[in-house]
């Protein structure tokens, strides 16, 4: 514990919601909160004074958390809570030899992550995003027998690589709409698998029989750069592929080749490399690819409940004591 009227430095990296700041607002007598007070991410240069003398840092998954930040942050840098489920922008194995805690949101996300991929898996299926634009410019001049035709889940079969948390709860949003069959792949075969009916097939067999495949893993030096060339050559050139995970799990510049050769049929992406991806990137020229945001996890219960849940986590790593969801590493 810190010694009383010696309050511990707090950095937080942008602006988070209410239900986040109250609870660093409660613990005044424990911390001294700076904020970078903006929507937008923190420059780099601002960042990296911030969090000089930092007891504590609260951060996004856009920040890069790496050996000169930890530098910059100094020996006081006893715990880092990160407002997101992933992990991959911070240097754990630096950060772990430092002895500094870990906080993250798990658990929190997976049903707001489930709903929008499913959202964007319709979208991108049936064409809406086309649909709208039609609407809009005046593309939409009479009923037609093959107007905007997509494809519908009904009988279909799905494929789900990463049949974790959120990849079974995609899962179950999915079958309700007639789902064939439900294949997964990973690492290994998931008992609750059998609520969906699902079948633990390898990677090829899941990708050659799927009418739609989801990715839903983590990234980890196994699965960068997974969907490639040779991953799309196995699709069926009617497929549709969503990525709702990490955008490097995807080689981008092959993802484009096949879907202007008709090798698949379209795509949906919520994850991209980089984020932002650039206004001029070649995938948004085309109209089979559906590109969001990255916004997986962005209703106001969900990211409300991050933030709390993000701050608990600082506090108590601060404290000496239980985080609510410390990442073991």
């Amino acid at each position: 514990m810190q010694t009383v009227g010696k309050l511990m430095k707090v950095y937080v990296t942008r602006r988070i919601p209410p239900e986040g700041m109250k609870i660093l607002s409660s613990a005044a007598g424990v911390c001294d909160v700076s904020l970078w007070d903006s929507d937008e991410p923190v420059p780099r240069t601002e960042l990296l004074k911030g969090v000089q003398g930092a007891h504590g840092l609260l951060c996004m998954l856009s920040d890069k958390i790496d050996a000169e930040l930890l530098d910059a942050a100094g020996p006081n840098l006893k715990v880092i809570s990160t407002l997101s489920v992933g992990f991959d922008h911070m240097v754990l194995d630096v950060i772990k030899k430092r002895g500094i805690r870990v906080g993250y949101t798990p658990d929190v996300l997976t049903d707001a992550t489930a709903e929008l991929t499913v959202a964007l898996l319709l979208a991108t299926a049936r064409r809406l995003p086309e649909g709208v634009e039609a609407v809009k410019n005046g593309g939409w001049t009479s009923w037609k027998p093959l107007m905007l035709c997509g494809y519908g889940l009904s009988g279909s079969t799905v494929g789900v690589i990463g049949l974790g948390r959120i990849g079974m709860a995609i899962a179950r949003r999915l079958m309700p709409f007639g789902v064939k069959r439900l294949l997964y792949s990973g690492r290994t075969a998931k008992a609750d698998a059998a609520d969906v009916s699902g079948e633990f097939v390898p990677l090829d067999t899941l990708v050659s029989e799927s009418d739609f495949i989801v990715v839903s893993c983590s990234l980890t030096p196994e699965t960068q750069g997974l969907c490639d060339k040779a991953f799309f050559n196995k699709m069926k050139n009617t497929a549709v592929f969503v990525n709702s995970s990490r955008g490097a799990v995807v080689n981008q510049d092959d993802l484009y080749e096949a879907l202007t050769s008709g090798q698949i049929a379209a795509a949906g992406l919520d994850v991209t490399t980089p984020e932002p991806l650039p206004t001029n990137h070649p995938l948004l020229t085309l109209n089979n690819c559906v590109v969001l945001p990255h916004i997986g996890s962005a209703t106001y219960s969900t990211r409300g409940v991050m933030a709390a849940l993000s701050a608990r986590n600082l506090l108590g790593g601060l404290q000496g004591g239980e985080m609510p969801s410390e990442l073991a590493f």
